[in-house]
Parts: structure tokens; sequence; C-alpha cells
């Protein structure tokens, strides 16, 4: 069974790259910071509903989304991104269900994926990221890998109700050992949240070299 969801994230992963690749141009900068094995907390900004297929989508391993909770009210569009790893979360709320669920997987290996700025950005900055994914890789003992998804507002922004193409970018950082950091969770990810805006600043000047 295993086997045959591996497979299947394979070949739906391998789709998604034609569509992007083809429709939004994504290129995928620091996909070699990802640990080969072992499990990884990666926290993302949020830009768009594209977030978690871009975030994985030229990534080397699997990865299991937090999604929120309203996502899996439709039953076969839960089907379909359960069999895609993701698990929901209640958003606003200490849902301890999703956190031991989280824990799960990290422990067992699996990269997460979580959106700490709890909503999508209203003007595509990176905004103020909640502290709850350091207490997660601190109990899991896993390192966090900052990543920045960028070009996916201006593609589809919290008022259009479609996506429109443009270039997007991903970006990853190198992972942090919270552990080794030490301090309060805030200040964890006040330093995190400054990384993820340098990435994002490095992909705006990308943008703007190739725009030349």
């Amino acid at each position: 069974m295993n086997v045959l969801r591996r497979l299947w994230y394979a070949v739906l992963q391998q789709v998604a790259r034609v569509v992007f690749v083809t429709l939004f141009r994504i290129r995928v900068f620091g996909r070699e910071h990802l640990p080969r094995a072992g499990g990884v907390l990666v926290v993302s900004n949020h830009q768009s509903y594209l977030d978690p297929v871009l975030a994985a989508v030229g990534m080397p391993r699997p990865f299991s989304p937090m999604a929120r909770a309203s996502l899996f009210r439709f039953a076969p569009f839960a089907w379909l991104i359960r069999s895609l790893y993701a698990f929901p979360v209640q958003r606003g709320s200490a849902d301890l269900r999703a956190v031991r669920e989280a824990l799960r997987r990290l422990k067992g290996g699996a990269v997460v994926l979580v959106f700490p700025e709890g909503t999508r950005t209203r003007d595509g900055s990176v905004g103020r990221l909640q502290a709850g994914p350091v207490m997660l890789a601190r109990r899991a003992r896993v390192p966090i890998l900052p990543m920045v998804i960028d070009g996916a507002f201006e593609a589809w922004p919290r008022a259009r109700p479609v996506p429109w193409i443009h270039p997007i970018r991903v970006a990853c950082g190198r992972p942090v050992a919270v552990d080794a950091m030490g301090g309060d969770p805030e200040a964890v990810m006040t330093a995190i949240h400054r990384e993820m805006c340098t990435l994002q600043h490095r992909l705006h000047g990308l943008a703007q070299r190739e725009n030349r």
C-alpha cells in the first residue's frame, strides 16, 4: 500500500511539474538544502492556494502539508489531499490532534510543511510568523527548513477567483537546528523570518535581472 501511495504521489508530482514549468515557468533554488533523510519541518510563507503544491513540486522527498480543516469537508477533495499526505489542522485554535499527528510524522522521518503566517498574505510580503513550529521542531528533535514562495501572490491574489499566469520562484534556506539556537521561540522565529525575507529579496533581484 505504501509503495502504491508513493507511486501515486510521484506520478501527480511529475504532472504538476509539467504544468507549473509550462504555465508559470517555476524555478526552484536551494533544494539541496533539504536533508536527504530524517524528519524535517518546512516553514514557508503563504501567498496563494497553490502554495502546498508549489512547495513540494520541485523537491526530492514527499511533503506532508498541514492543511486547514475546512479543505477536508468535500469528501472527494479530502480523499485526494489525504492521498498526498496532507492532514488537517483547526486554524486559530490549539489543535492538539494536529500537533500529535505532526509530531508522529516528524519522528517517523517525514517532511512536514507548515505555513506559520496562518493565512494568505494580503500584499505579497512575508508576514509575522507564529512560534508554534519552534516548539514542534524541538519536541520532535528535527531541523526547520525555511522556504519562500514568490510570484504566487501575483498569480493568484486573495481577491481573484482564479489564478493567472505569472512566473513563480521557490527558494530554500539552510536547515536551522533550533536546539542549538536556544532562546525564546518568538526570537527563533524572528531570525527565521529575517532569513525568509532575505530569500524573497534575492528572488526579487533575480526576477528583475531576468526582465531586463
